[in-house]
C-alpha cells in the first residue's frame, strides 16, 4: 500500500462502526467510510471540535447535520498546491486526499522527463490531478461530464496560482471526447483516469466499470504519443483489486508501448497507527520514465510540508 503521509491540512484521527473522523484544515467532520467495519474505541460523535456529522438515510442518500459554526467553504494546502473544500451530498467533500500518493508520483515523472508533456484526465473530478501535473510543468486536458465539478477544478487551478498555465476544461462524456480526439489527431504523453463504479454522461449516457473500463482504456491507447510517460488508472469500486488494474494496462497498453506496470492500494495512516484502504491504483511506466521505477518509494518532488 502506499501511503498519503506528507499532508499537513487533513488527517484521521480516528474510525471505527464505518466511520471517520477527519481533520479537514481547522475544520473537523464525521462521515461514513465503507472500509471501516472494525467498532470504534470511542463516542466520534461527541468529539469536542466536531462540526459537522454526515447521516445516511434509510432510503438512499443522506446529509449533514452541522454541530458547530463553520464555513461553507474552505481551502487547504498540499504544498504549493490549493483546494476547496466543501461538504456536499452523498458524504463528499470535494477531495480525496490519498491521492495525493500518485500527484506526487505523477509530478515527478512530468519534471523528470526532459520534455513538453500533454496530460489528458479523464473523469478528472476537482482537478487534484490537474493541478498537481500543471504545477509539475504539463499542459492538461481536463475531462468530467459535470459542470459543477469542472468549475470548481478551475477554482482549484486559480487558488494554486496556475491560471495562466496551459489547460483545458471540458464538460463532455469521456468516452465519446477521446473519440473525438483520435479523429482530430491530437495526441497525449500522459493519460490518467478515475472513473465511477456508476454513472451518467451529460446527455444520459450510461457507465458500468465493469463492462466499460477495457474498452476505454483499449480506445485511449490510440491517442498516446509514440512515446507515453504514463497512464494511471484509479479506483474506488468495492472489489475491484489492484491487480485488475495491472491485467488491463498490461493487455491494452503494455501490448502496445514498451514499460512496466505497477498496481497498489492507496491509502491514509490514521492518528490511531493503523493505515485505511481508499482504493487501487494501477500505473503503466513508459520505457523511458527512468526516474519512478515500479514498486520503489516515490522521491516526492515538492513535499507537502515546504513553505509551511
Amino acid at each position: 500500500m502506499r501511503i498519503a503521509d506528507k499532508w499537513k491540512d487533513y488527517s484521521i484521527i480516528a474510525t471505527g462502526d464505518g466511520m471517520k473522523l477527519e481533520r479537514w484544515g481547522s475544520v473537523y467532520l464525521l462521515r461514513p467510510d465503507p472500509q471501516v467495519i472494525w467498532p470504534q474505541k470511542a463516542d466520534m460523535s461527541g468529539y469536542k471540535s466536531l462540526n459537522a456529522i454526515y447521516h445516511r438515510s434509510e432510503n438512499g442518500g443522506g446529509g449533514w447535520k452541522i454541530l458547530k459554526k463553520m464555513p461553507q467553504e474552505w481551502t487547504i494546502s498540499y504544498g504549493d498546491l490549493k483546494f476547496l473544500v466543501k461538504p456536499m451530498g452523498f458524504k463528499h467533500t470535494g477531495l480525496f486526499p490519498e491521492q495525493a500518493v500518485n500527484w506526487d508520483r505523477m509530478a515527478e515523472m512530468i519534471r523528470g522527463a526532459g520534455r513538453p508533456i500533454n496530460v489528458l484526465n479523464l473523469f478528472a473530478y476537482t482537478g487534484g490531478a490537474t493541478v498537481a501535473c500543471l504545477a509539475a510543468g504539463a499542459s492538461v486536458c481536463h475531462v468530467d461530464a459535470s459542470k459543477g465539478m469542472v468549475e470548481r477544478a478551475g477554482e482549484n487551478v486559480r487558488l494554486s496560482g496556475l491560471a495562466d498555465k496551459p489547460v483545458r476544461f471540458i464538460i463532455d462524456d469521456c468516452k465519446k471526447f477521446v473519440q473525438r480526439e483520435i479523429r482530430r489527431g491530437r495526441k497525449y504523453d500522459a493519460i490518467i483516469m478515475d472513473p465511477p463504479s456508476y454513472g451518467r454522461g451529460p446527455n444520459g449516457e450510461m457507465w458500468k466499470i465493469e463492462s466499460e473500463l477495457y474498452p476505454l482504456v483499449e480506445l485511449c491507447v490510440s491517442a498516446l504519443s509514440d512515446n507515453p510517460l504514463f497512464f494511471l488508472i484509479n479506483s474506488y469500486t468495492t472489489g475491484l483489486q489492484p491487480m485488475v488494474l495491472k491485467n488491463i494496462l498490461k493487455l491494452a497498453v503494455g501490448s502496445k508501448f514498451e514499460g512496466e506496470v505497477d498496481a497498489y492500494e492507496v491509502g491514509i495512516k490514521t492518528e490511531e497507527g493503523i493505515d485505511l484502504p481508499c482504493g487501487a491504483s494501477g500505473l503503466f511506466i513508459g520505457k523511458n520514465a527512468e526516474n519512478v521505477k515500479s514498486g520503489s518509494a516515490e522521491k516526492t518532488i515538492k513535499r507537502a510540508n515546504d513553505g509551511k
